[in-house]
């Protein structure tokens, strides 16, 4: 399913990454970057979604056994996806921020470079690629949608393509809205689907992607291990945690989760999630806040976390108008994450999206943020592997993020 193998990963620039700029909402807009830890903007979440309980003064919602009710039967979603112009969100200034500290001591032994692959699964595989586009099957559905990295010819010939359930087209920049279209009979927004024992919903969005980033199985699958042979409770923070897939592994493997991001639909779609595998009882905080802010918050209060999960987009709003840009946030962020990390046994990793960058940069700022704290960096990039119609048939590697995780 999910295999390590060290090899050698050019140091490329992430500058198209389709498949997860879900992050970086309302990015068209003239004025300014997209929402922090957002929804991805533009995610179509259905009016329960907005029901999502909000975060008592302790962090967990009002009601703690309460979730968004599982959503109806789907409803059709029209064959073109109707484009709206995201509202000008005005600037707040952020909380103050304390500065960056510099660590002495030793930087962690390093393992680079790293590549993590994925393989198909029951409920999910990558078909094919090339042509600037990806088939993959998702559930009952086989969906095409746009992908700079596939550089090189399609495989399958062209009636394979073409028997497609769903295809994304319209606007095929990177943080683009576009449209889907359905080959046969139009589909509904929502159907439901199940990777590593954890139930959630794909869903038709209009910026591409459908709620979950099948590349991060290898880092659910190394996190859930982690978690099952501690013999404890392992405290997980989840942050910009997106739809809760990796907040609903972790939980159902034992751990007590904190999942924070700053897009109520995200948080309404997560517990959506919840709700579909009958977890409402696992012990998950949804918090719908700025990122920064709630480390800031944590830091102060002296909290501590095992494993902390992190994947900032490159732009993002808070939900107060909050500005986070990664390259300049980054090192703060990481430098927090380190003060809240439990004193031993603790593991963060870090994952980055679309960037200009190596997996080298994000590599060394984790090795100086660590300083002093022992453990191993190991880094690189994930990829997922073609696995042809029935997932026998293994294929070209698609490079899909970088990754840095530290274990102490």
């Amino acid at each position: 399913m999910v295999s390590l193998s060290r090899g050698s990963a050019s140091a490329f620039q992430k500058k198209n990454q389709t498949d997860r700029d879900v992050k970086d909402r309302n990015r068209r807009q003239k004025n300014g970057p997209a929402a922090t830890g957002a929804a991805r903007a533009g995610d179509r979440v259905r009016p329960a979604a907005k029901a999502a309980a909000k975060p008592d003064a302790k962090g967990g919602p009002k009601h703690p056994g309460a979730a968004a009710r599982s959503p109806a039967k789907p409803r059709s979603v029209a064959a073109d996806t109707v484009r709206t112009r995201p509202q000008k969100v005005a600037e707040q200034p952020s909380e103050p921020q304390r500065p960056v500290r510099v660590h002495a001591g030793e930087k962690p032994a390093e393992r680079v470079p790293v590549i993590l692959e994925t393989a198909g699964t029951d409920d999910y595989r990558l078909i094919d690629s090339g042509a600037g586009e990806k088939l993959e099957q998702y559930g009952p559905y086989r969906i095409v949608r746009p992908e700079a990295q596939a550089l090189w010819p399609r495989s399958l010939p062209a009636h394979v393509w073409d028997r497609a359930d769903a295809v994304f087209t319209g606007d095929t920049d990177e943080d683009g809205m576009g449209r889907w279209r359905f080959p046969g009979a139009a589909l509904g927004e929502t159907w439901p689907m199940r990777l590593l024992d954890t139930d959630f919903y794909g869903r038709f969005t209009a910026f591409r992607h459908v709620g979950v980033f099948p590349e991060q199985l290898a880092h659910w699958s190394w996190m859930k291990a982690r978690i099952e042979a501690s013999g404890r409770p392992l405290k997980v923070l989840n942050l910009f945690g997106y739809t809760g897939v990796a907040s609903l592994v972790a939980a159902g493997a034992g751990a007590e989760v904190t999942h924070v991001d700053a897009s109520k639909k995200a948080i309404g779609w997560a517990r959506e999630n919840q709700a579909l595998g009958r977890g409402e009882k696992l012990p998950i905080r949804w918090i719908c806040e700025d990122a920064m802010k709630f480390i800031l918050r944590e830091e102060r209060r002296g909290s501590r976390y095992d494993i902390i999960l992190a994947d900032p987009p490159k732009f993002g709003r808070g939900p107060n108008g909050e500005v986070w840009q990664l390259f300049e946030g980054l090192p703060l962020m990481l430098d927090i994450c380190r003060e809240i990390l439990s004193p031993k046994d603790a593991a963060l990793v870090l994952t980055a999206y679309s960037i200009r960058a190596s997996f080298y940069s994000i590599h060394e700022l984790v090795r100086e943020t660590m300083r002093g704290r022992g453990g191993l960096v190991e880094s690189g990039e994930l990829v997922i592997r073609e696995g042809g119609l029935d997932g026998s048939v293994p294929g070209r590697a698609l490079s899909t993020s970088l990754f840095s995780r530290w274990t102490s």
